[in-house]
């Protein structure tokens, strides 16, 4: 008669192997049988063969059979499913997964899951209908949903996925409203997979509307006392500028600020907005009254399983049994979200214990905020050069800032780290200190080589919304390795080699610097990284003593604004002026005199303009400068926007102050023959995983005789 159980437990079995291949999993079980099966579900190993989609160790933490210690043939199908459904995630459309049991030795079995990948599934177009009024490489840009390009198999950002779809028509629908179109709408996005070509076809359908631009702006009261003509400062809604989401929503809080900053906690700011439908303008009206009188109870916060609560709370405006205003509130989750340790901040607010109280849930989704690199390059005035670096933006849960790194290149190597306390025994006060050393060797551009040791503390705080000031001090012990050699015995049998040693300095000799000064830097960037509008400008001022006795200044700015919005093209005018002068009679000594060349002007080398000694031809350096630029950038037709490949047409000018600091050296005339400087050109921007590099195309208009230029440089892209 045949045993129930065993009848049972074969049923189980059988549509446990049924059930699989229903599911797209292709399972088989090698090595054992049902009548076996009660003596092997011990597990000895859980393995993983085919996989490199997924690492081992994100594999295991799919699989429930790894924290059961035994298995079932349904659990281990189960398992199978949910790496299957992982893979086709991240575009691996044709996956298979088969579990395999084998028997060890021990009499326990051993779990195999053998993953067959197959080839994973791309984006092969996208495609935008109905956007007359932005370009499709534009929108492309914006969205997490990229085509699949020849850098895919890095970035791996080709995945197909139906909720990114979703995120897709909320950033188009932004995009819009932030540029005019507060009306616009995406009435579909669809992925259509093409089997033949194992990839998806994403089509978005846009409905733009009218575009809009902002009208009469002003600002009323309820509350009495309130000035509201000192808070028009705070409004980024110009009239006549075009309509944007964003601008009114920042209005909204800084106004909101305003009035808490006047003594009025309570302030409820409302934009009041009127459309023009005639104008196709919006006439914003900002609303400040009495808001109802409620106070936070409790803040409550979740999902930070590495970040410190206080790293939170800090940067927030309020404190629990403070005054509640939404204002406030949005300004806050403002903040925690440029902090940049979180993929997503969401605020929820709920009624506390009465009627006067809110309880305010605060619930983060953290990211990885540490980098470990390795990277190698090409500088033009560097050459070949690499970085071992190690940088934590939320150095143990503390929102501190840690960098080390280590490089080298053909002119020398450096050792640099640097940390950064962004609150300073819990004030809104950064302060943190740099080291670093330096050695630069001989070379064409560079008589002598140096090796230089030092550091530095700052400290820094807001002074505005947009204005933030700190002050440094450091010191700095430098030293000169002149190696080169001349033939001066004046024997005729011996070649002659040409003298190269430096007549500014001497082999072995050191030079000690200490300094301490001060920057403002304002900035009301749209983007740090890829600006399209505002001001980012900056004055420093510094006394350098010990060895030398001088004060140095310089002012930089630098403004963007959208010149084709529409098309991503950009356009920005830089403005920069220096000057160092000595406090004794002394003069400026060359090491410390103001040596930029691209940086100025682009199209020099490095140290290849300005004054230089008649014997070595070494670079003196100068004392004042002036300079200005203009570029346009635009993305490059034939290129996909996701490739981070932008095109730029520039024009630089700088007028120097020649004259330099000789000491005992004889100036080359042929140097300082023309201190005028100028130069067009163009150039491609990438932004690369090793940072933003930029490769210049110059074309030098004015010069020294004697200026050395060059036609093409390769450096990083910088704000200033």
């Amino acid at each position: 008669m045949t045993n129930p159980k065993k009848l049972m437990r074969g049923v189980f079995v059988a549509l446990a192997l049924v059930a699989a291949p229903l599911a797209g999993v292709s399972s088989t079980f090698i090595g054992v049988d049902a009548a076996q099966a009660q003596q092997q579900r011990l597990i000895s190993a859980v393995l993983f063969e085919g996989n490199s989609g997924f690492s081992d160790s994100q594999l295991l933490a799919m699989v429930n059979v790894a924290e059961q210690g035994s298995f079932t043939e349904a659990g281990l199908a189960a398992d199978a499913e949910s790496i299957r459904q992982a893979y086709v995630a991240k575009g691996y459309m044709g996956v298979t997964v088969t579990p395999r049991v084998e028997q060890s030795e021990n009499g326990r079995s051993r779990i195999t899951f053998v993953v067959n990948e197959g080839q994973r599934t791309g984006i092969a177009a996208i495609n935008f209908t109905g956007n007359n009024s932005i370009s499709s490489g534009t929108l492309k840009s914006i969205i997490r949903t990229h085509e699949t390009s020849l850098l895919s198999w890095l970035f791996r950002d080709d995945t197909y996925s139906e909720d990114l779809l979703t995120v897709d028509r909320g950033l188009i629908e932004l995009y819009y409203m932030n540029h005019g179109y507060p009306d616009a709408q995406v009435t579909s996005a669809v992925g259509e997979y093409d089997a033949s070509r194992n990839a998806y076809f994403v089509n978005f359908t846009i409905s733009e509307g009218e575009r809009y631009k902002f009208g009469q702006i002003g600002v009323e009261t309820s509350i009495p006392g309130l000035n509201p003509d000192a808070m028009t400062g705070a409004i980024r809604t110009g009239k006549g500028s075009t309509y944007s989401l964003a601008d009114l929503q920042k209005s909204q809080e800084d106004l909101a600020f305003e009035a808490t900053a006047q003594g009025y906690a309570f302030a409820d700011v409302r934009p009041r907005v009127d459309r023009d439908v005639a104008n196709s303008t919006f006439n914003v009206t900002y609303l400040v009254d009495e808001g109802a009188r409620v106070y936070v109870e409790r803040i409550n916060i979740s999902g930070n399983t590495k970040t410190r609560d206080a790293v939170i709370r800090r940067e927030l405006d309020f404190g629990e049994g403070d005054p509640f205003n939404r204002s406030m509130v949005q300004r806050g989750k403002s903040r925690i979200e440029k902090l940049g340790f979180f993929k997503t901040v969401n605020f929820d607010m709920q009624q506390g214990s009465a009627p006067d109280k809110v309880v305010i849930n605060i619930t983060v989704d953290e990211q990885s905020t540490g980098d470990y690199g390795l990277t190698a390059g090409f500088d033009s005035n560097s050459g070949l050069l690499g970085e071992v670096s190690v940088t934590e933006r939320n150095f143990l849960g503390r929102g501190q800032y840690v960098r080390a790194a280590l490089s080298a290149s053909e002119s020398g190597n450096s050792i640099d780290f640097s940390f950064t306390e962004p609150r300073f025994m819990g004030l809104r006060v950064s302060a943190g200190f740099d080291a670093y050393h330096r050695v630069v060797g001989e070379k064409d551009s560079n008589v002598y080589g140096t090796t230089a040791t030092g550091g530095q503390i700052r400290f820094g705080a807001p002074i505005t919304t947009d204005l933030t000031g700190s002050v440094f001090v450091g010191l700095e012990q430098k030293v000169i390795e002149d190696s080169s050699t001349c033939d001066d015995d004046n024997n005729p049998n011996t070649p002659e080699v040409p003298c190269k040693r430096s007549e500014i300095v001497a082999d072995g000799e050191t030079y000690n610097k200490a300094w301490v000064g001060y920057s403002l830097t304002y900035n009301t960037l749209d983007d740090a990284k890829h600006p399209t509008e505002g001001l980012y400008a900056t004055f420093t001022q510094q006394y350098l003593g010990w060895d030398y006795n001088l004060l140095k200044t310089e002012a930089k700015a630098r403004y963007f604004m959208p010149l084709m919005s529409d098309w991503n093209v950009i356009g920005s005018v830089k403005a920069q002026a220096g000057y160092i002068t000595s406090l004794d009679d002394n003069g400026v000594f060359p090491l410390e005199a103001f040596r930029g060349s691209s940086s100025l002007v682009r199209g020099f080398q490095s140290g290849g303009m300005g004054p230089k000694t008649n014997g070595s031809g070494e670079a003196l350096g100068y004392t004042a400068y002036v300079g200005a630029s203009a570029e346009i950038e635009f993305p490059i037709p034939v290129l996909p926007e996701t490739y981070g490949v932008r095109g730029a047409v520039w024009a630089d000018a700088a007028l120097i102050d020649g004259n330099g600091s000789l000491g005992s050296a004889t100036l080359n005339p042929n140097t300082v023959d023309e201190n005028f400087k100028s130069s067009v050109g163009a150039s491609i921007i990438w932004d690369s995983p090793f940072g933003p590099l930029r490769g210049d195309f110059a074309y030098v208009l004015n010069k020294a005789t004697d200026d050395k230029t060059q036609v093409f440089s390769l450096t990083l892209q910088q704000l200033l």
